[in-house]
């Protein structure tokens, strides 16, 4: 069983998403490494590039910043290598774009992120109907599919039935970011997708509170809470401190 199976023996699973190099390098590290000690079942480490097309203000903002202060791809591998030797043994799925692996080297990013200790991948902007160069070199890690209210019934059935790892469900049309209540019709969603697939099904975008994770939970076999987390973390005077409290809150309210 590998470290995303054994995440999900337990459901459902609680998901934070977090940018490395966000206030600086070193607090992410410690930010990341605090949320995977207090309640965090899988992390999407974010990889930082200049035009976030999935991303809203509060993630855009956070990988901005990221970049200034000189964040790069190999550095986040580093990071995600560190993280490793600090501990951290639960699942860290990079969440990124594709144009800053295609610059790095597909095979060398792949070959990399693996000996880093990477689980996974998450690309936005790399549909499954494009993504055969990158799977070729991808081996046994999973390219994490994402699914969306607005697939066609053809496109979701494709997607789910070879689905790896857990599948991404987009809650909302739209970017990231918290909204103040849950989209309708989640739940006959999350099942439509169900019908084509035995891999978790995860919920993300728009899940800002514990008591909205709460009842994305009664639903899916994840959680997946970015904007919030960034925001939260991001605009506390201690960062570290106030991860490992959110991630508390959000594994209280999913168990």
């Amino acid at each position: 069983m590998n470290r995303i199976e054994s995440a999900f023996a337990n459901k459902p699973i609680f998901m934070p998403y977090f940018p490395l190099g966000y206030p600086d390098l070193e607090t992410s590290i410690d930010v990341i490494k605090a949320l995977a000690k207090n309640g965090a079942d899988l992390i999407e480490v974010g990889l930082s590039f200049s035009d976030p097309l999935a991303d809203g203000p509060v993630i855009q903002h956070a990988t901005q910043i990221a970049l200034e202060k000189g964040i790069t791809v190999k550095k986040s591998l580093e990071a995600v290598k560190e993280l490793r030797k600090r501990g951290v043994d639960i699942p860290l799925i990079l969440m990124g774009y594709y144009n800053p692996m295609l610059a790095y080297g597909l095979e060398k990013f792949v070959r990399d992120a693996a000996e880093a200790g990477a689980d996974g991948f998450i690309i936005p902007d790399l549909p499954a109907e494009e993504s055969e160069e990158f799977e070729k070199v991808i081996g046994d890690l999973p390219l994490i599919r994402m699914l969306a209210p607005t697939s066609s019934t053809d496109r979701m059935e494709r997607i789910a039935r070879s689905a790896e790892g857990f599948i991404y469900l987009v809650s909302v049309t739209g970017i990231t970011g918290e909204r103040k209540s849950l989209a309708e019709g989640l739940g006959e969603l999350i099942a439509q997708v169900r019908e084509h697939t035995s891999a978790p099904v995860c919920v993300g975008f728009g899940i800002g509170t514990p008591e909205q994770a709460r009842e994305v939970g009664k639903m899916a076999d994840g959680v997946i809470v970015g904007s919030a987390c960034v925001k939260t973390i991001g605009g506390s005077e201690k960062p570290v401190e106030t991860a490992g409290e959110f991630a508390r809150s959000f594994r209280e309210a999913l168990r």
